[in-house]
């Protein structure tokens, strides 16, 4: 075997099999595992998607949320074991691959029409 194929076998075992198909655009809820002196919690994160990077192991998606009148990002690394789960909640439908023109706007400016042709 060649180096490739050993390092796709051993990424297998750290894949997660349990991830929905998720989309640039969509509405998610990253389940965040938080640990607070010897206990461990799980803190909901909802946001848009506004970009996806690599892929396999590596891949990772940026969701913007707003909070308290200001743009909060941030970067989930999606097969790490701190993300517990990621539910999609609402497709949306954009033209582009990254949304980065969202940070310039606010308010209602923000919004994306949502997608009805690929399910939840």
């Amino acid at each position: 075997m060649n180096a490739e194929a050993i390092i796709r076998s051993i990424e297998a075992d750290y894949l997660k099999s349990d991830l929905p198909q998720i989309y640039v655009g969509d509405s998610v809820e990253v389940g965040v595992k938080i640990k607070e002196g010897n206990k461990e919690r799980v803190q909901p994160y909802k946001g848009t998607v506004i970009a996806m990077r690599n892929g396999g192991i590596n891949e990772t998606i940026t969701v913007r949320k707003t909070f308290q009148g200001v743009g909060v990002e941030r970067v989930f690394l999606l097969h790490s074991p701190l993300v517990a789960y990621v539910k999609v909640e609402r497709r949306g439908r954009v033209r582009r691959a990254k949304l980065y023109y969202l940070r310039d706007r606010v308010g209602k400016a923000t919004r994306i029409k949502q997608r009805f042709d690929r399910p939840l």
